[in-house]
């Protein structure tokens, strides 16, 4: 019987209550053909991985994906917490929320739907691909053997297309609806942790950030902000209210709001407007004299860079549903700086109304490296090139390949213990510090020695050692071959 290397057993382990016995033993072959497997990651690749080409009942490890009992939901659970003892086990915690698109094609891939391909499209020239929405959350930390901050899948919910609802009669949730409901979820979770949630401009909508808001312990909700918002002032007292009006009482509800503010688009243009002591006011703009200048320690993971920042705080309100307060930040360049270092101006919104606004946009600058993480699990863990057509199977594979990428991550840090994990250098190019394509190595050399020991005593009965060396030869040779 196969049996995982010492250092992996108690991640792995902690998953098995999900699973019945004979399931969880091909949950465990199918995890390590998923890491070991060249190419593709299908089932089939991943038996070949493990020397099980020619398993005749290869048919009950894809029924582990399309008709097994077992929940995604708890899994994601279980594994966010693992992943913050490991990671994050002190502060505040972050997270990156987004959605991609896996490209899928096919009349029984029935979720998908027609979308803006973000990776293909320019501002001048809109691509669109058939795919699968899939809304994805991320915790942000820092990993041992690395500078920068790594994105760690551990929640992935597919968004099926408003053709799929409406076929089926379904009302219709968009990205920004599962958005809120996966964050009330860790929310639920982490009830005694301070949270971060830090998004694009996707999900910068007054429907997430009041749900999140009506939550017991409200997290911390950073988006981009449009220059066109509608933003408003503080309602008055009651006493600035009823000043002037004979009797205690007045007709009609209390304001909910004070009055309209100029856009950030208007503070843009017109400069002159910062000089005003009354605007500052009506926008708690902080510092009198406007624009500060900060330096930002790491920009992008590209060393420190100078910008300028204004920040106040007022209320979001639209179309007379929900208001939420905020802290506004709007980024600049330096007007002094090289044409090689400016960049895009941008405004960003904090829920939280105390947080710094060098602090707020640390906290956007993380945000970057899901996008990394999104090409990391492309690019070495197959995501596109999975060919399921259950509705079953669809629904959890990618989700399943997202926290492979965390739980290879585990793999590594257990190993990273014992000794230093081995930096995949060359002559052509020079690393710094392990990346994930290192680690999956690291974590592939114990598997190996596993996987291909197992084969070769149960291929091989004869005891002689060049016998069991051929064995496993001839098993890496085939897996190479079809790595394609």
């Amino acid at each position: 019987m196969f049996t995982l290397p010492p250092d992996f057993v108690p991640i792995l382990m902690v998953f098995a209550p999900l699973f019945t016995r004979p399931v969880f033993e091909h949950v465990q072959l199918l995890v390590v053909g998923a890491i070991l497997a060249p190419g593709k990651r299908t089932v089939t690749s991943a038996l070949r991985a493990v020397g099980l080409d020619q398993e005749p009942q290869f048919q009950k490890y894809h029924r582990v994906l399309n008709r097994a009992k077992w929940s995604s939901f708890e899994a994601a659970h279980i594994l966010l917490d693992l992943l913050i003892p490991a990671f994050a086990p002190s502060g505040p915690l972050v997270f990156s929320g987004d959605d991609t698109i896996e490209r899928r094609w096919g009349p029984k891939i029935k979720a998908r739907g027609i979308y803006r391909d973000a990776v293909r499209s320019t501002k001048d020239f809109v691509v669109k691909t058939s795919g699968l929405r899939w809304v994805n959350l991320m915790l942000l930390v820092r990993v041992p053997w690395s500078k920068r901050v790594w994105a760690l899948p551990f929640f992935t919910v597919l968004a099926p297309s408003e053709r799929y609802h409406k076929e089926r009669n379904v009302r219709h949730k968009t990205s920004v609806q599962w958005m809120t409901q996966m964050i009330k979820c860790v929310s639920r979770w982490l009830q005694e942790r301070d949270l971060v949630f830090v998004m694009d401009g996707g999900y910068a909508a007054l429907e997430l950030l009041s749900g999140a808001n009506r939550l017991k312990k409200p997290p911390i909700i950073v988006t981009p902000l449009r220059m066109d918002a509608a933003l408003y002032g503080w309602p008055p007292s009651e006493e600035v209210r009823l000043k002037g009006k004979t009797g205690k009482h007045r007709s009609g509800r209390k304001p909910v709001k004070g009055q309209r503010l100029p856009t950030l688009a208007r503070i843009l243009a017109e400069p002159e407007l910062l000089q005003d002591r009354k605007f500052l006011d009506d926008l708690s703009i902080e510092w009198p004299k406007g624009w500060r200048t900060v330096t930002i320690r790491s920009w992008y993971n590209q060393g420190p860079r100078i910008v300028e920042l204004l920040t106040g705080t007022a209320l979001w309100y639209h179309d007379a549903k929900r208001l939420v307060p905020i802290r506004w930040v709007i980024v600049r360049p330096p007007e002094n700086c090289k044409e090689k270092d400016k960049f895009c101006i941008r405004a960003l919104l904090c829920t939280n109304l105390q947080a710094s606004p060098e602090q707020i946009l640390q906290w956007y600058l993380m945000r970057w490296q899901g996008e990394v993480t999104y090409e990391e699990v492309r690019a070495h863990l197959g995501v596109e090139t999975q060919r399921q057509w259950s509705d079953k199977a669809i629904a959890r594979t990618t989700p399943a390949l997202f926290g492979l990428y965390s739980i290879v991550t585990l793999f590594a840090k257990a190993l990273q213990e014992r000794y230093p994990l081995h930096i995949g250098d060359s002559a052509w190019y020079h690393k710094k510090e392990p990346t994930f394509s290192d680690i999956l190595a690291a974590v592939r050399r114990p598997l190996y020695q596993e996987v291909y020991s197992w084969t070769s005593v149960s291929s091989n009965n004869s005891g002689n050692n060049c016998d069991e060396i051929s064995v496993v030869f001839e098993r890496l040779t085939n897996m190479l071959c079809h790595a394609a």
